[in-house]
């Protein structure tokens, strides 16, 4: 496995958050607990929501979470990058829109 400054092995730890600030690291993980019981979406459609931010966000143990996760509740592959693509056409259009912000500043500038 190559070497990178994550160590997938530190998502193991995640629990451990608590042991440092107890209160506000078990409010943490009861409130996620709740956002991912079945609602009114499903419990695979919010794991594909989470796939989709977790790329978004850039957390690659977030992304190796999701990705297990979405494979254990039936997810397919192309529903993955599917979900995968919404995220980035979401964060290009992001960047994009802030063009706008540009256009205006460039033409406050040359008036």
């Amino acid at each position: 496995m190559p070497k990178t400054y994550y160590n997938p092995e530190d998502l193991k730890k995640f629990g451990n958050i608590t042991e440092l600030q107890e209160e506000m690291g078990t409010k943490f993980f009861d409130w996620y607990g709740s956002v991912f019981k079945p609602g009114a979406l499903t419990a695979r459609e919010k794991a594909l929501i989470a796939l989709a931010v977790s790329h978004a966000v850039q957390c690659p143990y977030c992304i190796d979470a999701y990705t297990d996760s979405c494979m254990k509740k039936g997810a397919d592959e192309e529903q993955m990058m599917e979900a995968v693509h919404v995220a980035a056409a979401i964060k290009g259009g992001a960047v994009l829109v802030h063009g706008v912000q540009m256009m205006n500043e460039m033409e406050n500038k040359l008036m």
